[in-house]
């Protein structure tokens, strides 16, 4: 009988042993795979995130990897001695899945670094700024995801009825809208749905920044639930199904948008803003601000910029059929539009860039490009700079050389000016944060 609880033992301490083995072999082979895309990370000078991301506390985090799994990109923060750590940070957009699934509240998400401040007007946990009866909600705040986006918008409206609306006054409105982006959108919605006396304004398009996305762009999403609408079951979809599948919603609740007005002031009285617009202007209780931030487009500063045939973002690659265009920018928006009209047939592609790599892009974006450099799509040229634009050319510097390009159109994708100045204008505080909440 002994004999044979020692051959147990021996047989359920061979199968601990193997568990463990096995364990500890799997978990080194991670962290080998996270130090080297750490490494490959920091050696191509992509070292700094783009917007709200984590800052990891060593002194709270155990290791258990629940943020790693949580982490929707996949590969964006990897276990390094026993440590969460952000490891390809420019691969991160802000889902915050990773502060959710901390069970050690170890991780903080903040905008900005101490090299890379980001402008992030000042809101309350309602999405009220320091001007009472002003919101903001959505891409202003620093909330780029869609999801979220819409979320915002709904959670700011209720607190607006909540809060702002009182009795009614002859010609004033309960809220004034601006922006027909996810927030905005969303926000209209529920100001429906409660039957407020609303207005909703769009300076361009419907869709917001969502419009402006390069044609067969996938837009990452995750079910939402729209006022009145119900049910948004989307996980990854391109931008051109979003749009219509809003539109539907639009039209199916009979939502009303006022497109082609910008604001251009904003006064407050004693119980009202007066809102105005290029075209009329408004009387309202409360404004809700559910603007991008890529407010106005940064230009280059060069001869010849003014020409016709440059523009600040991309539509439809199909328009540029048998050109030769000149794409200039390192961020998201620059690759995806370079890579899609490389896909033209006919099109010839140049995408010029200021720096030796592409610090803000995404890794799937950069993967594109070496692919249509591979192919022959592309021509890369880093670091370079645009001196000049001609009616058929297009001037740049490379490594002290000028170099002039034939050129039917360029595509400045640089980002965009943050409307900062208009807030402050309007008396909202504008904080810069430099890896701060």
């Amino acid at each position: 009988m002994t004999e044979l609880y020692q051959e147990n033992w021996l047989i359920y301490g061979l199968l601990i042993f193997t568990f463990f083995a096995i364990y500890y072999l799997k978990k080194s082979n991670q962290e080998r795979k996270s130090r080297v895309r750490k490494s490959e990370e920091i050696d191509a000078g992509l070292i700094e995130p783009p917007s709200l991301h984590p800052v990891i506390d060593p002194n709270k985090c155990l290791g258990c990897s629940a943020c790693v799994k949580a982490c929707p990109e996949g590969g964006v923060i990897g276990i390094l001695n026993g440590k969460a750590e952000l490891i390809a940070p420019t691969h991160c957009i802000g889902h915050g899945a990773c502060k959710k699934a901390c069970p050690f509240d170890a991780i903080e998400l903040v905008f900005g670094t101490e090299k890379r401040g980001v402008d992030i007007p000042y809101v309350d946990k309602n999405f009220e700024t320091n001007v009472p009866g002003i919101f903001i909600a959505g891409e202003l705040g620093g909330m780029g995801l869609i999801r979220n986006a819409v979320e915002q918008g709904k959670q700011a409206l209720n607190y607006i009825i909540d809060k702002h609306i009182g009795q009614k006054i002859d010609g004033v409105l309960d809220v004034l809208i601006v922006g027909a982006g996810p927030a905005g959108f969303s926000a209209s919605l529920a100001a429906l749905e409660k039957n407020l006396n609303f207005v909703t304004l769009e300076q361009e398009t419907f869709g917001g920044t969502v419009a402006h996305y390069p044609r067969g762009k996938v837009v990452m999403t995750q079910p939402v639930k729209l006022p009145i609408y119900g049910n948004a079951n989307f996980k990854e979809t391109t931008k051109e199904k979003l749009l219509e599948f809003w539109q539907v919603v639009r039209d199916t609740t009979n939502l009303k948008i006022h497109y082609g007005e910008r604001v251009v002031a904003v006064e407050q009285g004693d119980d009202v803003f007066e809102i105005t617009t290029e075209t009329k202007s408004y009387q309202t209780k409360s404004l809700l601000l559910a603007v991008g931030r890529r407010g106005t487009p940064r230009k280059l500063d060069v001869p010849g910029e003014d020409h016709k045939k440059v523009v600040y973002n991309l539509i439809d690659p199909l328009q540029y059929a048998g050109q030769h265009i000149l794409i200039v920018g390192g961020g998201d928006s620059a690759l995806e539009a370079a890579d899609a009209i490389s896909q033209v047939q006919g099109t010839t592609v140049s995408l010029s860039y200021r720096s030796e790599a592409f610090g803000r892009a995404k890794q799937k974006n950069r993967e594109k490009i070496d692919v249509a450099q591979n192919d022959g799509r592309l021509k890369l040229m880093m670091p370079s700079t645009v001196k000049k634009i001609e009616a058929g050319f297009v001037t740049l510097e490379q490594n002290g050389d000028e170099i002039t390009l034939q050129n039917d159109g360029v595509i400045i994708c640089a980002g965009g000016i943050l409307p900062s100045a208009f807030l402050r204008e309007v008396g909202i505080d504008v904080e810069t944060k430099y890896g701060s909440a």
